[in-house]
């Protein structure tokens, strides 16, 4: 997704005007529409035209509208998403009040305007714009003398570095040319590692090559990093795994290898949260009125909250959720899940009692 232009005044009204440019960039838009919400994009109107002679016609024509919007439909096998709503802004074509549906293209912009941007909406923004927040694998492909560092999207793959240094053959009797330009070579690779590739978001760095060239980079890699008491690079040793490519160029590296972590992760934190339920019940709540206690009590390790509920279209109810976010948000990790729930960092054994006793007081 690309971000064209943002207004966001103090009150947090304003509008935002983005371009789609992957598929999955029909989602993320999906998640930032709702119900009353201003949305300004080109589209296609079949309008009625009548002849001198009084003889009526029709044609398809492309113009700009503005709807409120009342409906939104999301295909996500075919990815497609339609917005009906009623015109806003008055046309040549269509008159003020009159219902359209827009379906929003890729690689061409819309408008969005609300009349409160709240921060979950504006996290999605920056999370759909920036392709390096949802790069959570890095590969360097490499061969002697060239090496590709990539970063993997769910929906693409980004080059950020590439690195080619000349490597003289091998001399009988002399290889001190060709060991220096290796190391040069070496060294460089590293430097590009530590330049475009964010450790708090990577959870896996692929070190991928024909032959030993992996091999020999890696041993290199880290005796330079004990060497130069690199803490970055020791304390992420566990993240680079060695497998084979064809060669050095970047898209010589099999697809199934660039699999991204971020499914994976949103499983596992459902698992821990069954398993916390099982073994320790008294560290896994679910239910928005248990979550929010146990948010006031700062005891939220891991939220999990699904989607659909910033999609509500309650104004009250959508609030809700956000200012949960909102409250653990430094404490604790997001994650998708259907409804509500949370892992605890301590038991509150309690709270249930609690929230009985006084429902039986009101009673």
């Amino acid at each position: 997704m690309k971000l064209i232009h943002k207004d966001i005044e103090k009150d947090n009204a304003g509008q935002v005007t983005l371009v789609p440019e992957e598929a999955e960039d029909m989602w993320h838009t999906y998640n930032l529409l709702q119900v009353g919400d201003s949305l300004r994009a080109s589209t296609i109107r079949k309008v009625q035209t009548e002849s001198t002679t009084g003889s009526v016609g029709s044609s398809r024509v492309r113009t700009t509208l503005t709807i409120c919007v009342e409906t939104i439909d999301f295909d996500s096998h075919a990815c497609q998403l339609r917005v009906k709503g009623t015109n806003i802004v008055e046309n040549q074509y269509v008159k003020m009040g009159a219902y359209h549906t827009i379906e929003l293209e890729l690689n061409r912009k819309f408008t969005l305007a609300k009349k409160c941007w709240d921060s979950v909406v504006l996290d999605r923004i920056d999370q759909a714009c920036d392709a390096a927040q949802k790069a959570d694998v890095a590969a360097v492909v490499m061969q002697e003398g060239l090496a590709n560092l990539v970063l993997v999207t769910p929906a693409m793959t980004l080059l950020r570095a590439k690195v080619e240094v000349t490597i003289p053959r091998k001399r009988r009797g002399s290889c001190t040319q060709h060991e220096k330009a290796l190391e040069r070579f070496y060294e460089a690779v590293m430097q590009a590692i530590l330049r475009h590739i964010n450790f708090d978001v990577v959870k896996c760095i692929l070190v991928a090559s024909p032959g030993f060239v992996k091999d020999q980079f890696i041993t290199y890699l880290f005796k330079e990093a004990v060497r130069q008491d690199n803490k970055l690079l020791l304390e992420n040793r566990p993240k680079f795994m060695l497998v084979h490519s064809s060669s050095g160029h970047k898209y010589s590296l099999k697809g199934r290898s660039c699999l991204t972590l971020r499914a994976a992760g949103e499983v596992k934190a459902l698992e821990d949260f069954y398993k916390m339920l099982q073994h320790e019940p008294d560290r896994a709540f679910y239910g928005v009125a248990h979550v929010e206690k146990a948010a006031d009590a700062l005891a939220i390790d891991t939220l999990l909250i699904s989607d659909k509920l910033f999609r509500h279209q309650d104004v009250p109810t959508r609030s809700r959720y956000v200012r949960l976010v909102d409250n653990v948000r430094d404490n604790g990790e997001l994650t998708q899940l259907s409804g509500v729930a949370a892992i605890l960092r301590f038991p509150i054994a309690d709270l249930s009692e609690a929230e009985d006793e006084s429902s039986s007081d009101d009673d």
